[in-house]
């Protein structure tokens, strides 16, 4: 192996690739299952240089290509598939100081390259890449981090009501909220960029496709024309009233780029049709059913059946799920919620009715039993929230458990959550259903609606 080839095959880059809900600073966006991340990741002060990992070498982080190829040239590291880390600036960081407390080999994979030449044309590259547990887990809470700031950016977007912009091809100006430019240019102009609820950093979205459209470019082809009137003709009888979907610069405003770890949404989008097709030819004659194994709210307690779980928690804790559900009529997603948001609150050993803290979750329980706090729930806006959606435990049985309770208040449509696809005809029937209005527009507070 050549260094050349060394250099061709890791020198890739771009955003992580990884639906949103209202967050808080200790919101859980990721079920728990794994352990702090080792020595933590500093906040970094902002600065638009990174430095090398091995000497005083910087780069502006636009030049992040160049500090790779340095490392690789001048230090002989690889860092592999670049473009799943979040926050480079910070990787490089962290790096940094683990180097200076142990040897590479402590933690990089050893390449030898011309292994049949002599000795002395041979030479060592070292691999750092996500084999290496640590590694994992620092790009992993990276991701999360990043996925945490652009769904914070993009909740202050959806109700900010200071927007002001002008229509890139009209003139006509919206002052308000960013849907009724957006929604004006796919109505007016056919030129939908998605809808308003996928979309973050609008603003800068807007300014890029603006200087695209001022340099005489089209925003489909990409190709560039003499001028204005022929630029407009072009886009309207070839129907390019659109982006290109193919170029990765419009990756980081849709919230879908942030949602999985290192997958594009292509990459998303061809999972789920590979999934669609192999059900189609899925034989479940052999299927077995396997007990439940539910793990208590309040202990280490499993039981193989719900009515099991629920009877230990009532004797053992004094927590009547079934009665609890029942009398506040809870209807499938506000008992998620309500598990969801008993697991975080026992996770952080906090009293969900008092909010005192512990030190231990057995001196919790036994404040919550002793108080009889942990019989009653505190009032409802506290937990019936959207962020109760995400799971506390990714194998949290008890979820998959629940059901309507038959003498549940239905009244209230707007807990029910379809699940519909964006590219429908109709925009307005997409709108009223939208997974993401039901979860965080319940009060209407859209100035406009498609």
């Amino acid at each position: 192996m050549q260094s050349t080839c060394l250099q061709a095959s890791f020198f890739s880059s771009g955003p992580c690739k990884k639906t949103e809900t209202q967050i808080d600073t200790e919101c859980i966006l990721e079920p728990l299952s794994l352990p702090e991340s080792p020595a933590g990741v500093d906040a970094v002060e902002s600065s638009p240089y990174v430095p090398c990992i091995f000497c005083k070498e910087c780069y502006v982080l636009a030049e992040q290509n160049q500090l790779l190829k340095h490392m690789i040239i001048e230090h002989k590291l690889v860092i592999a598939d670049v473009k799943l880390v979040a926050d480079f600036r910070s990787y490089i960081l962290y790096w940094k100081r683990r180097f200076a407390e142990q040897p590479i080999t402590d933690f990089c994979s050893v390449i030898r390259t011309n292994s049949k030449a002599p000795l002395e044309e041979q030479d060592n590259y070292f691999l750092l890449c996500d084999v290496l547990p640590e590694d994992r887990l620092l790009r992993e809470q990276l991701q999360q981090k990043r996925l945490r700031e652009i769904l914070e950016q993009q909740q202050q977007e959806r109700y900010d009501t200071s927007f002001h912009s002008v229509c890139m091809f009209c003139d006509q100006e919206f002052t308000g909220n960013r849907s009724l430019l957006l929604n004006h240019m796919a109505r007016e102009h056919a030129f939908n960029i998605g809808l308003p609820d996928n979309i973050v950093n609008c603003y800068e979205f807007l300014a890029v496709l603006q200087g695209k459209l001022d340099n005489l470019q089209c925003l489909y082809c990409e190709k560039v024309f003499r001028d204005k009137n022929t630029l407009k003709d072009h886009m309207r009888k070839k129907q390019h009233r659109r982006i290109n979907a193919k170029n990765k610069e419009y990756d980081k405003f849709y919230i879908i780029n942030y949602l999985e770890f290192g997958k594009s949404w292509e990459e998303v989008q061809s999972e789920d049709d590979r999934e669609l097709l192999d059900n189609l030819e899925e034989d479940w004659s052999d299927w077995e059913e396997h007990p439940v194994c539910a793990v208590c709210l309040f202990c280490e307690q499993q039981a193989d059946t719900t009515e099991k779980l629920y009877l230990h928690m009532q004797k053992s804790h004094g927590f009547h799920f079934p009665k609890i559900k029942s009398e506040h009529g809870l209807n499938f997603y506000q008992q998620v919620k309500l598990v969801n948001f008993i697991r975080r609150e026992i996770h952080h050993c906090r009293c969900y009715n008092c909010q005192e803290k512990f030190e231990s979750k057995g001196g919790l329980i036994s404040h919550m039993e002793e108080t009889k706090h942990i019989a009653f729930l505190p009032a409802r806006s506290t937990w019936d929230q959207p962020q109760y959606y995400f799971p506390t435990y990714e194998n949290d049985t008890l979820l998959c458990t629940l059901s309507d309770s038959e003498d549940a208040q239905t009244e209230d449509q707007s807990e029910e959550v379809p699940v519909v696809s964006e590219d429908v005809s109709s925009l307005k029937a997409l709108k009223q259903s939208s997974v993401l209005n039901q979860l965080l527009c319940k009060e209407n507070k859209s100035p406009e609606k498609f």
